[in-house]
């Protein structure tokens, strides 16, 4: 089981879906992301709904602090799902090994296969985890929906820590919303060299920020 896909479930089920009974194939608030919590999700995003769990301890997260559409749009068309682990193309151990939607972590090692389900399930709890984690940091700041769905996507991708520890997040917070869209063209390299995907991702970040 899993807290971030329970929170994700519960706030799913409060919105009416149908998730069935709690169990390994049942689904229901669980913290096991089944068929019937991916439909949901699948659902709620076509409609440019917000899904995000609150992150501990934050308190309540301003209305629409939570991914829309287009951030889910913007992740997918850079990470692109792999079944099979493979190592960072751009540093020099490989590490970390990434597999499914651009998933990282401990448990992700060198020939290691998931199913598409596997991909998905780990996608919709880690959106929860990475939204809620934004929503924290841009705590009580003017932040629009495309500004929130801009961070999430660049902290899927570098991490919350270095979003937190960022000029770009000092900038916003701070209303310097030029500022920080000028911050997202730094952040293109892998140990040390320039990446023409990370080029193109920040990019499209910054003119999503702006938009």
């Amino acid at each position: 089981m899993n807290e971030s896909v329970k929170q994700v479930q519960q706030i799913l089920k409060d919105r009416g879906h149908d998730l069935g009974k709690a169990g390994p194939k049942k689904d229901g608030v669980d913290g096991d992301a089944g068929d019937r919590t991916w439909k949901a999700i699948l659902a709620e995003l076509g409609g440019n709904a917000v899904i995000a769990p609150k992150a501990p301890g934050a308190g309540p997260a301003p209305s629409g602090f939570a991914p829309s559409g287009k951030c889910i749009g913007l992740i997918h068309s850079f990470e692109q799902c792999r079944l099979a682990s493979y190592p960072d193309p751009g540093s020099a151990d490989g590490n970390p090994w990434t597999i499914g939607w651009g998933s990282t972590g401990s448990d992700i090692k060198k020939g290691l296969t998931w199913t598409q389900k596997q991909c998905d399930d780990r996608f919709a709890r880690d959106i929860g985890t990475f939204s809620a984690g934004v929503a924290k940091a841009v705590q009580g700041s003017k932040t629009s929906q495309n500004q929130f769905d801009a961070l999430v996507s660049f902290a899927y991708n570098v991490g919350l820590g270095a979003l937190q520890k960022s000029t770009l997040l000092k900038r916003h917070r701070a209303g310097d919303f030029t500022g920080a869209a000028a911050q997202f063209g730094l952040w293109n390299k892998n140990d040390g060299k320039v990446m023409k995907g990370l080029v193109r991702r920040r990019k499209a970040e910054a003119d999503l920020y702006q938009g």
